[in-house]
C-alpha cells in the first residue's frame, strides 16, 4: 500500500493506493494553514496519514522545486499569511535545502519519495509518447515536461514573466481568478497555452488542478482536461521504475 500525499497552497489531499492504483477508503482533505514552517508541515502530514490506515511506503507532490527530495523552493509556504502575502525571511532560511523527503520518511515512519506537485501529476496522466507537457491550475501556476514517458527536469515557469511585468503564478493563480473573473482568467490561460506551445511544440497538454474544470474557452484538440485526483494517483508513479524511470531516478531511495 502507497500513501500518496498531494500538497497545495489552500489544502492538504491523501489517500492510500493498492499496487493497481486504486483509492482504499476516502481521500482525506485539510486545509493548508498559515504560517507554515517545515516542521509544522511535517507534522500535518503525519497526523493526517494516521486517519487514512496502513500504509508501506510514501509519495508526496510538493508546490516548488524539489530536488532528491530535497526543497530548494517553496513559494506559497515562505509567506506569513499565504499565498500574495509578505515572504517571512526566517521561513524563506527555513525551507531553503529541507529535506522533505528524509523528514517524512523519519515522521512516516516508511520510505519516502518527494516531488514537484506538477511531476507527479502529470506521470499520472500522460500516455508515454512524444512531448507531453501537464499545466497546473490551482492556487498557482505549475508545470510538467514529459519525453517519451521521461521526465525532463522542472523548470519554475511560474515564476518567470507573463504580461505586464506580472508572472504566470500572478495572473493564473486563484487569486487572480476571483479578482478577474473566470472569462477573463481563462483568456489569460489560453494565452498561456499558446506560449507553452510556442516554447515547447508540445504534442499533446494536458490541464488539471483545482481551477482546471473553470476554463471558459475553448481549446485546441491536442489539449486535454484531466481530473484533480491524478494529483494523488501519480504518487504511485514515483514507484513504478518500469513506467517513469527517469522520474523515479530523481527520487531519494531510502529504503536501499
Amino acid at each position: 500500500m502507497t500513501l500518496c500525499i498531494d500538497i497545495g497552497g489552500t489544502g492538504l489531499k491523501a489517500a492510500v493506493l493498492n499496487d493497481n492504483g486504486e483509492i482504499q477508503g476516502e481521500i482525506s482533505r485539510i486545509p493548508t494553514t498559515y504560517p507554515m514552517p517545515p516542521d509544522k508541515l511535517v507534522e500535518k502530514l503525519t497526523w493526517q496519514a494516521s486517519t487514512l490506515g496502513k500504509f508501506d511506503r510514501a509519495s508526496c507532490g510538493f508546490p516548488g522545486m524539489v530536488r532528491s527530495g530535497v526543497v530548494l523552493s517553496a513559494p506559497h509556504f515562505v509567506t506569513e499569511s499565504g499565498p500574495g502575502s509578505k515572504i517571512d525571511k526566517d521561513l524563506q532560511e527555513q525551507w531553503s535545502n529541507f529535506d522533505l523527503a528524509g523528514a517524512l520518511t523519519s515522521s512516516l515512519k516508511c520510505a519516502t519519495r518527494v516531488d514537484n506537485d506538477a511531476d507527479q501529476q502529470g506521470a499520472a496522466v500522460i500516455s508515454g509518447t512524444g512531448l507531453e507537457m501537464v499545466i497546473t491550475l490551482g492556487t498557482g501556476f505549475g508545470t510538467a515536461l514529459f519525453l517519451d514517458g521521461q521526465l525532463s527536469p522542472h523548470l519554475e515557469i511560474a515564476h518567470q514573466p507573463f504580461k505586464d511585468g506580472k508572472t504566470y503564478n500572478e495572473l493564473l493563480g486563484e487569486a487572480s481568478r476571483k479578482d478577474h473573473g473566470n472569462h477573463h482568467w481563462s483568456q489569460l490561460v489560453r494565452d498561456a497555452i499558446e506560449l507553452m506551445e510556442a516554447l515547447t511544440f508540445y504534442d499533446h497538454l494536458y490541464v488539471g488542478g483545482g481551477n482546471a474544470k473553470k476554463i471558459k474557452v475553448e481549446l485546441a484538440e491536442n489539449v486535454t482536461l484531466v481530473d484533480n485526483v491524478s494529483g494523488i494517483i501519480g504518487g504511485l508513479r514515483l514507484w513504478q521504475a518500469s513506467s517513469h524511470p527517469t522520474l523515479v531516478a530523481n527520487q531519494r531511495e531510502d529504503d536501499s
